[in-house]
């Protein structure tokens, strides 16, 4: 079960996210539902279309099927989702 503790090392496709911060400012505010991941991206469903979105510069908020909200940086996220779940990660990088 996908909980705070194990969301950067649980499968996201589906999960509903957030932009909340980019070095990127156009990319700020984008939100809807994790379609597909990549490596490097997310790709996005939105109200106006898919948006491709690096993970590297931005700062997420994903919303859990309990109504929780996390948020994590996107450095943390950078890996294939399959070798993700290997990755020891800092809890400093991702918080509740």
């Amino acid at each position: 079960m996908i909980s705070p503790e194990n969301l950067v090392r649980h499968e996201l496709i589906g999960l509903s996210v957030e932009v909340v911060d980019s070095r990127n400012p156009p990319q700020a505010g984008i939100s809807g539902r994790v379609v597909d991941e990549t490596r490097n991206t997310f790709l996005i469903e939105t109200r106006s279309g898919d948006k491709s979105v690096p993970k590297s510069c931005n700062c997420f908020i994903f919303t859990l099927y309990q109504g929780l909200k996390v948020k994590a940086e996107g450095s943390v996220l950078v890996s294939q989702p399959e070798n993700r779940i290997n990755k020891k990660i800092r809890r400093s990088r991702w918080k509740l």
